[in-house]
């Protein structure tokens, strides 16, 4: 008669434990292929929860197994002990997968590539948080449980439950500004304020929403950066939201043309530019002229499209489009700098006088005059062979 309780018992059950596990998993897959039969949740659960629902089974069908044909009684608890901690680890992993299959799944069915997605989006925002406060609440309970299975730990635990609103104020205080931020996500995503591929502002930056956590949001950038903002920025500071009840946005194209403009021109051209072009959404197109002071006509064209970036490409094509029909059939509308010369004109209390002589040196006073003949008279030439004067010439 065959002995189960010893070392080659021991041996046989585990063999039998381990073949039984595979038989179960082969009939798990088998029925999920055959429910699933032509659609993708059989795929997508088969992908999520294989391994850690395989590892269950062979450590629940292995723990059966040792725990009945254990010949040494002293070591059952211990190995008890590890088996039922192995198997609360598992099952966390294998429940947070069940959770985020089924999430996903109901995330799968509101794609945000479409027209329209205000309502997709905040869904999608919500069960991204769902999903990860799903995640969260669950390792959380694992931990605990496998904490638990400790005799002192569960001492220990029944002393904090005596002693809970002392711990729960220190714990607060302590974790103050993590609590803040994950409150403020959950509140970003149930209070429709912000959502998943939101078109935002944020300190002075454009950008999409990305992602959107417990603690952080993330704001893709139109230059492919990224700006990383901790939850409370958005409940705390003002901040532009483009698409908050829809995507469809108006923009402007501002011009300052010269006063030779044609406005109504202009605005044929606009609407031959609107309707050969698939980036108007057909709600708004206006040209008017909003302002005309000093040397220049002012001209807005409001246009309109179906999301931020279609209106930034249209805005720039409208633009550039205006102003090479400017150069070809209206160069008169080219802005231009204008400078009138004119002549200088004599004030009429000025005349035509010659200037006063008002004294100088050899001028102007008799003793200027005086001097000036001193150095006009005639000077006496001496003769080195006579004693007075042989000649007198005036000295010119």
């Amino acid at each position: 008669m065959f002995v189960w309780i010893s070392w080659a018992g021991l041996g046989v059950a585990v063999i039998i434990a381990i073949v039984a596990a595979i038989i179960v998993i082969t009939l798990t897959a088998l029925i999920v292929r055959l429910a699933s039969r032509n659609r993708d949740w059989g795929r997508v659960l088969t992908s999520r929860a294989r391994h850690p629902y395989r590892i269950l089974v062979f450590v629940a069908a292995i723990w059966v197994a040792v725990a009945l044909t254990l010949p040494v009684a002293s070591l059952r608890a211990r190995i008890d002990h590890a088996f039922l901690i192995a198997i609360i680890v598992v099952a966390t992993w294998f429940v947070a997968s069940l959770v985020n299959f089924a999430l996903g799944m109901a995330m799968g069915r509101y794609r945000i590539d479409v027209p329209d997605n205000r309502v997709r989006r905040r869904l999608q925002t919500q069960l991204i948080i769902v999903r990860r406060l799903s995640t969260v609440v669950i390792v959380t309970v694992g931990i605990a449980s496998v904490l638990l299975t400790f005799p002192g730990v569960q001492a220990v635990g029944a002393s904090v439950l005596a002693s809970a609103g002392v711990v729960s104020v220190i714990a607060g205080l302590a974790a103050q500004s993590t609590l803040g931020n994950v409150f403020a996500g959950i509140q970003l995503a149930f209070n429709d304020a912000l959502r998943v591929d939101d078109v935002v502002v944020v300190q002075k930056e454009w950008g999409r929403i990305e992602e959107i956590t417990l603690t952080y949001v993330v704001v893709h950038i139109w230059d492919d950066r990224r700006l990383v903002l901790p939850s409370t920025y958005f409940t705390t500071t003002p901040f532009e939201n483009w698409t908050r009840h829809s995507s469809e946005l108006l923009g402007s194209v501002d011009l300052d043309l010269d006063w030779r403009v044609s406005p109504s021109l202009m605005r044929e051209q606009l609407a031959v530019i609107l309707d050969a072009t698939h980036l108007w959404d057909r709600r708004a197109s206006v040209l008017q002229v909003t302002d005309a002071v000093g040397g220049f006509v002012h001209i807005r064209v409001l246009v309109s499209a179906v999301d931020a970036p279609t209106l930034f490409d249209l805005r720039c094509l409208v633009r550039e489009q205006l102003v090479e029909w400017l150069h070809t059939e209206d160069p008169a509308g080219i802005p231009r700098t204008r400078v009138q010369m004119v002549p200088e004109q004599q004030h009429p209390k000025q005349k035509s006088e010659p200037p006063a002589d008002t004294g100088g040196l050899f001028t102007g006073t008799p003793e200027a005059e005086e001097r000036a003949s001193q150095f006009t008279s005639s000077v006496p030439i001496v003769d080195g062979t006579s004693n007075g004067p042989s000649d007198s010439r005036p000295l010119s």
